[in-house]
């Protein structure tokens, strides 16, 4: 959050100052009060910015706003319909909200790296900015995805169990993806299990993985453009057109992780319908 041109480590110092997380301690461990702060009022803009203009909602022609709100509900719904084939009520709400707030947080990216050590130094001085860390891109914080796909997992165990059965699930577990009788049906169980175990695992690893990988690189390259910016008259003008390349093209980025997460958790759930 500091400007590099005022850190003495010059581009190494600057990226890890970025990179370091606003931390208080909390039972035992560290909490990241930026990524918490962040997420949650991202959160909170988008259920009063949908709750409004469905408040509002109108039977003629709509708002601008009104209509760019149903814009993205009808694409979302369009893509569960597509995905899943049951009563999709729930799985609707549920993919709107990943979808919207994974690309509100997403899109912290493309605001000024800077910004929030500009507001500290203009404020408190440059000593207190020097030593203030906040990252405002939760996606980019590995904690935030594993905790979003954490949640999947669960939702997904919700509906597996909801599907079959506690005990059809379970039975599922033990006797699937190998069908066997008898006492290879005994002998197979620990196998199934195992492999059944690992593909839910795998599930949550990957939809984390794969958000925070993008994001976290994409907050690297800003960074890295951000050096140039630094670097004397010479590199600014390269940096300012690498700087608008790239966040155009980022805005891509935004949009297919939110898409990719949401897309994906639909799939899981609609494949706890399915039987092996």
């Amino acid at each position: 959050m500091s400007e590099q041109t005022g850190s003495g480590g010059g581009l190494n110092e600057y990226i890890q100052h970025h990179l370091t997380q606003n931390t208080i301690q909390l039972g035992g461990g560290g909490f990241h009060i930026d990524t918490w702060a962040v997420s949650l009022i991202l959160g909170l803009f988008f259920i009063a910015w949908f709750g409004f203009f469905a408040r509002r909602a109108t039977a003629g022609v709509p708002s601008k706003g009104q209509a760019f709100v149903e814009l993205i509900l009808e694409f979302i719904d369009g893509q569960v319909k597509d995905t899943f084939h049951g009563d999709r009520r729930s799985i609707t709400p549920l993919a709107l909200t990943i979808f919207m707030w994974v690309v509100l947080m997403n899109a912290m990216d493309l605001l000024p790296l800077d910004l929030p050590g500009w507001v500290v130094k203009t404020t408190a001085g440059a000593e207190v900015a020097h030593h203030t860390y906040f990252r405002w891109v939760p996606t980019a914080d590995l904690n935030t995805t594993f905790g979003l796909s954490v949640v999947v997992f669960f939702i997904i165990l919700y509906h597996s169990m909801k599907a079959k059965g506690i005990g059809g699930f379970g039975k599922e577990l033990l006797t699937a993806p190998f069908h066997a009788h008898g006492a290879a049906k005994i002998a197979l169980a620990p196998a199934n299990l195992l492999l059944n175990l690992i593909e839910y695992a795998v599930k949550p690893v990957s939809l984390a993985m794969r958000l925070f990988g993008n994001m976290y690189g994409g907050e690297l390259v800003f960074m890295l453009i951000a050096g140039l910016l630094g670097g004397g008259l010479l590199m600014f003008v390269p940096g300012v057109i690498f700087n608008a390349a790239w966040a155009i093209f980022h805005i891509l980025i935004v949009l297919l992780q939110a898409f990719i997460f949401m897309i994906l958790t639909v799939v899981y759930i609609a494949g706890a319908y399915e039987s092996h």
